[in-house]
């Protein structure tokens, strides 16, 4: 029988099934209202907001932040079109910086470049998206955003789990962290996202928005409510809140294996020809991805690996390349170099906690046949 490794894979276990039976039994417990307090108690924050998507959970975070027509949010060209697409949702402005050539993160010279030559009332916001769950140094990035009093949201779908100096992302200073439980093809049973955030007003208002703008006197009938402000539906549902609480549960030990695989993949890949394993600077990378990159022909690579029955992905084909952002701000292909020449070699391999050593060794002999085979 031929072996197949996905990319990824759902996890499932016995409390799983024991939180959705809760659901479906008619329990009465508030499995999104359990869920927002505990992941709040994980990452240390004060306050989570549970909403139905990860992009949603981007979409609020602009709404919290008043965000209008002509504002300007600066992001990375290497992230995933859900970034910029929230932000043209409300007629505002993505304005695009080119990577770290290791990190593949935003350029944080760059960015204070940028900033510091297009100082605006216009200019509202910084998504920082952590490649891989690889965080930029957020100590600099905070001081950037302070200097030039600008907004940071964290896109942390990679990134749930994930440390900066021993402090989980969510909790280190970003005005709102955003997280994807179904992140760029992570594919998962269920939909989710989440916003946390220590600040009080910005909470208030997330809160106030998630439901359409709809208050309500806890004393009237429960049928009985105001429409204050312009909101959308951003609520998740009880059984998908059910799921991802025991997902929560897990996460710590899911890490721990993601690091095991990313070691081994480090040991057999690393010498191998055409072969670029990852450049990781700390011992705090929590390997949601394993990136690797191909010096060239990247798409016959991940062809043949497919054949083997070896799923990969990328992460990302870089926005300036898209035809909607290419047309719309007259972007040239050269106008980002070094999210071009990456693109143009990385390649995602398969890794998840429920991944066997077995699988692992057959993803790393694949690679290195048909690496053998190129010259």
């Amino acid at each position: 029988m031929k072996i197949k490794v996905p990319f990824s894979k759902f996890e499932n276990g016995r409390e799983t099934h024991s939180n959705v039976s809760d659901v479906l039994d008619g329990e009465d417990i508030d499995q999104v209202q359990e869920l927002e307090n505990e992941f709040a108690a994980y990452i240390g924050a004060e306050y989570a907001l549970a909403t139905s998507h990860g992009t949603d959970a981007l979409h609020l975070a602009m709404l919290a932040f008043d965000l209008k027509r002509g504002d300007k949010v600066v992001c990375s060209v290497n992230a995933h079109p859900n970034v910029p697409e929230v932000v043209r949702h409300f007629d505002a402005e993505p304005v695009f910086i080119d990577i770290d050539p290791n990190s593949y993160n935003i350029n944080l010279d760059l960015l204070e470049n940028y900033l510091e030559e297009n100082q605006s009332k216009k200019l509202k916001a910084v998504i920082v998206t952590h490649i891989a769950g690889n965080t930029v140094d957020l100590d600099r990035l905070y001081k950037i955003a302070k200097i030039y009093d600008v907004k940071i949201v964290e896109d942390a779908c990679d990134a749930l789990g994930a440390t900066y100096k021993g402090e989980k992302i969510g909790s280190t200073g970003a005005d709102i962290t955003c997280f994807d439980f179904s992140s760029h093809l992570k594919k998962n049973v269920c939909n989710g996202g989440m916003i946390v955030t220590n600040d009080e007003d910005i909470i208030k208002r997330a809160k106030l928005l998630h439901n359409h703008g709809i208050v309500q006197d806890e004393d009237a009938l429960e049928y009985i409510y105001e429409v204050v402000d312009i909101g959308n539906d951003y609520c998740l549902s009880e059984l998908n809140a059910a799921y991802i609480r025991a997902q929560l549960a897990s996460q710590d030990e899911s890490i721990a294996r993601q690091r095991e695989i990313a070691s081994t993949y480090n040991e057999a890949l690393a010498s191998v020809d055409h072969i670029t394993i990852p450049n990781v600077e700390n011992d705090e990378h929590p390997f949601s991805l394993y990136i690797i990159k191909i010096d060239k022909n990247r798409d016959s690579f991940a062809v043949d690996l497919k054949k083997e029955g070896i799923e990969t992905g990328l992460h990302y084909i870089p926005l300036h390349l898209l035809a909607y952002y290419k047309t719309k701000y007259s972007l040239r292909v050269n106008d980002f170099p070094v999210a071009l020449r990456t693109y143009q070699q990385v390649l995602s391999l398969p890794i998840y906690a429920s991944m066997s050593d077995k699988d692992v060794k057959f993803v790393c002999d694949k690679i290195k046949s048909i690496a053998s085979t190129r010259v």
